[in-house]
C-alpha cells in the first residue's frame, strides 16, 4: 500500500453552541455514544462514537464564540455527509428523522444516487447518501 494514501475519515469535530444539547441530538438522532466530556481552558468538548461505523464525532463549545448560527456560504465546511447501505435505508430514515421531529428535505433522487438532507441544533447541514451502484 502506498504510504501516502488514507483509508477513510477517522473523526470529525463541529463547533457547536451549546454541546451538551448537540451530544444529546446526535445520540437521539444518529444513535451516537457519549464516550467523555473534556474541559479544555478555551473549550468544552464532548466526545462521541457511532458504533457501527467507528466514527468519532467531537463536539466543541468555545467560549469565546460569537455564538452565530453555522452557513455553509462562508469559507469552510460545506457540510458531512454519511453513506447508507441501501435507497431504501434513505426512507427509513426519513420516516426516522419525521418520529424524531427533525426538519429534513424529502429524498432526492439524482443520477449519482439518493440524498437525504437534514440540519443539526447549529444549522449545520447533514446528508445522508447512497450511491448508485456502477452497472
Amino acid at each position: 500500500m502506498d504510504a501516502t494514501t488514507f483509508l477513510g475519515i477517522h473523526h470529525l469535530d463541529l463547533s457547536v453552541a451549546d454541546a451538551e444539547s448537540s451530544a444529546d441530538w446526535y445520540g437521539r438522532v444518529l444513535d451516537a455514544r457519549r464516550l467523555r466530556r473534556v474541559e479544555f481552558p478555551s473549550r468544552t468538548m464532548i466526545v462521541l462514537v457511532h458504533d457501527r461505523s467507528g466514527l468519532v464525532i467531537g463536539l466543541n463549545q468555545h467560549h469565546e464564540s460569537a455564538g452565530e448560527p453555522f452557513d455553509e456560504r462562508v469559507a469552510g465546511l460545506d457540510h458531512v455527509g454519511f453513506t447508507v447501505e441501501s435507497r431504501a435505508a434513505l426512507d427509513e430514515w426519513q420516516l426516522r428523522l419525521e418520529r424524531l421531529g427533525v426538519l429534513f428535505s424529502p429524498v432526492a433522487d439524482v443520477a449519482a444516487g439518493s440524498a437525504l438532507v437534514f440540519r443539526d441544533p447549529d444549522n449545520i447541514q447533514l446528508e445522508l447518501w447512497w450511491p448508485k451502484p456502477h452497472s
